[in-house]
C-alpha cells in the first residue's frame, strides 16, 4: 500500500494486515527473561552480556545450542527455561496500550509472530489482557525463525495477505531483519537504535498509534509527541 500522509501526523501508511512481536513489542517481559538467562549462564559459565546480546528475538534453542555446555541436551534445557518463564508472571506488563490498539483490529487481520513456544506467548498475552489475534507463529512452526524471513511469510500467508500488503511491529534487530527479509514495511517499537532501525518509523508505545479504516485497509498514523521525532520511509 501507498503511505498517504495526514494533516497533523509525523508518519502515516495503509495497510491490510498487522503482524506483531510479543515480548519488547506488546509485551515488557525484560525481567522475567533476563533473570531467567542470567541463571543459565551462570550454570554454563557463558557471559550473560553477549548472550543478550544477540538472544533477542531469537529461538531459544539456538541462544542454549550457542552458549550452553559441551553436549547439552538443547530440547529439554529449553523445555526447563520455558517451565521457568511460565510460573514467573512478576513483572510481566503491557506495552503501553497494546492490548486497547489490538482489540481495535479485525482479529482475522492480525497474526502473532514471535520466537517463543506457543504456551508461553498464551500465557504472556492472557496476563496483560490482549486479545488473541486468528493467526499464532511461534517458535515451534517455523524450521527457521527470525531472523529468517519464514516465520513472518507464514504469517502473511495464513492471513491471505501479500507482504506488501502488511505491517510489522519489532523491538529486535532479528525480527527487523525478518521482516527485511520478507519484504515487508515495519515500525520500531521502543528505544533500539541499530543498523536495522536506521530510516524506520519508531512509535515508544501504542498510545502514540491512531487507525482509521479506508475500506477494505486501514490507515495507520503516529502522532509524535513533543520532542520525540519519528523518522519516516
Amino acid at each position: 500500500m501507498t503511505d498517504n500522509p495526514i494533516a497533523g501526523a509525523t508518519h502515516t501508511l495503509e495497510a491490510k494486515g498487522f503482524l506483531f512481536d510479543m515480548d519488547g513489542t506488546l509485551v515488557d517481559s525484560t525481567s522475567v527473561v533476563e533473570a531467567t538467562w542470567a541463571g543459565f549462564a551462570r550454570q554454563h559459565g557463558a557471559d550473560l552480556e553477549e548472550l543478550l546480546s544477540v538472544s533477542h528475538g531469537r529461538k531459544a534453542e539456538e541462544t542454549v545450542a550457542r552458549f550452553g555446555s559441551a553436549g547439552i541436551d538443547v530440547a529439554a534445557t529449553v523445555a526447563e527455561l520455558v517451565a521457568l518463564e511460565l510460573g514467573a508472571v512478576d513483572g510481566i506488563v503491557e506495552i503501553p496500550g497494546a492490548a486497547a490498539f489490538l482489540a481495535s483490529l479485525p482479529a482475522d487481520r492480525v497474526a502473532l509472530v514471535t520466537s517463543a513456544p506457543r504456551a508461553l506467548a498464551e500465557a504472556r498475552m492472557r496476563i496483560i489482557g490482549a486479545p488473541m489475534p486468528a493467526v499464532i507463529v511461534a517458535a515451534e512452526d517455523v524450521v527457521h525463525g527470525k531472523p529468517a524471513p519464514d516465520p513472518y511469510l507464514s504469517a502473511a500467508r495464513q492471513l491471505g495477505l501479500h507482504p506488501t500488503e502488511v505491517v510489522v511491529f519489532e523491538d529486535a534487530d532479528a525480527g527487523l531483519a525478518s521482516a527485511r527479509a520478507a519484504g515487508m514495511r515495519a515500525y520500531v517499537v521502543g528505544g533500539l537504535e541499530s543498523a536495522e532501525t536506521a530510516a524506520l518509523p519508531r512509535v515508544h508505545d501504542f498510545a502514540e498509534l491512531q487507525l482509521e479504516q479506508l475500506g477494505d485497509a486501514f490507515r495507520l498514523s503516529i502522532r509524535g509527541r513533543a520532542g520525540s521525532p519519528h523518522r519516516s520511509h
